[in-house]
């Protein structure tokens, strides 16, 4: 398939990586791109959080010569403080791409008049994009949904508005807020978009495999696709997906003992990036999703719950890997 471009950048793969709170951090983007991502999309950052010069959301837009290319996501809902946040992306950072969250149905974001609430304001949401893209050097994409709810479909003029604002690129999850995650994704809306709009559109939802991947390309049209949670505990979906996008060959699923291993490296990175106590705790979450469908995973998921040190993971992982030898 022809290559992706993002206005000047061209991707080595049309598969991005989905921005995912408390997921895609540093220590997950790295082994992501190794896997090869074509684009690796950062957890969103707080627009204001980041102009006030707060810790944590200054410690998240840090970057490595490794993840590029890469995109940070802002979200927010005010024009000042989004121009102003987006300008210290495009100066302070290194990234390669600013993308606007229009899309997350947390309430948490869209009571704050953030994320997929913009799609209720549509003529505010381009003057956002507008203004951005008026403001900054550097791309700028906008991630969305479908719409509100099923009574309120507007994909194909909201990325319309988007693209007439400037944006270089709309990815769209095929689910409207009220779905959240739930449900069959919509491909055919994401279809529609693609032929309303000449920018690249990337398309997101329910793609868990090589398989669907293909299927999505080739039934909507797209550009690309974003994954997200199906690489959860699965990296190397990204391999499997980029490889069959550019070869038709399908690789193979790795075996216990390289997905253990592939955990254990994630492990480090991970201690390297946030310090032994906040790593072991946050690798609860990782380490139940790596062993999903490991022989012997149920009997020591408690186990891994009450892992308080890098050498508990290893005694776990151990386990796992001599019991996949013994079979």
């Amino acid at each position: 398939m022809t290559k992706l471009k993002i206005r000047e950048i061209e991707l080595d793969s049309p598969v991005i990586l989905a921005p995912m709170a408390g997921v895609t951090n540093q220590a997950f983007k790295q082994i992501v791109r190794e896997l090869g991502a074509g684009l690796i999309a950062t957890e969103m950052v707080n627009d204001k959080g980041l102009i006030h010069g707060n810790e944590r959301t200054r410690k998240m837009i840090e970057l490595t010569p490794e993840e590029h290319p890469v995109s940070h996501q802002l979200f927010g809902s005010e024009i000042e403080s989004l121009v102003a946040a987006a300008k210290i992306l495009d100066v302070e950072s290194e990234c390669d791409i600013i993308d606007i969250n229009m899309g997350c149905p947390a309430p948490k974001i869209t009571k704050n008049a953030s994320g997929s609430k913009l799609l209720q304001d549509p003529k505010h949401a381009y003057n956002i994009v507008k203004a951005i893209v008026a403001a900054v050097e550097k791309p700028v994409t906008v991630k969305m949904r479908i719409g509100w709810d099923e009574k309120s479909i507007i994909a194909v003029e909201f990325a319309k508005l988007m693209e007439k604002a400037g944006a270089s690129l709309i990815t769209v999850h095929g689910r409207t807020t009220k779905q959240q995650y739930s449900g069959k994704a919509n491909w055919e809306i994401i279809r529609d978009v693609k032929n309303a709009v000449s920018i690249p559109v990337v398309g997101n939802g329910d793609i868990d495999s090589a398989l669907k991947a293909k299927e999505m390309i080739e039934y909507s049209g797209v550009d690309g696709v974003m994954i997200g949670r199906a690489a959860l505990g699965n990296p190397w979906i990204i391999k499997q997906v980029s490889e069959y996008l550019q070869t038709g060959v399908l690789i193979e699923e790795p075996s216990t003992t390289e997905k253990l291993q592939t955990a254990i490296r994630h492990l480090d990175r991970l201690i390297e990036l946030k310090g032994n106590k906040l790593a072991i705790l946050e690798m609860r979450s990782h380490a139940s999703w790596y062993i999903k469908g490991i022989p012997g995973a149920n009997r020591v998921k408690k186990e891994l719950q009450m892992a308080n040190s890098r050498e508990d993971y290893l005694e776990i992982f151990n386990k796992l890997m001599e019991s996949d030898v013994e079979c």
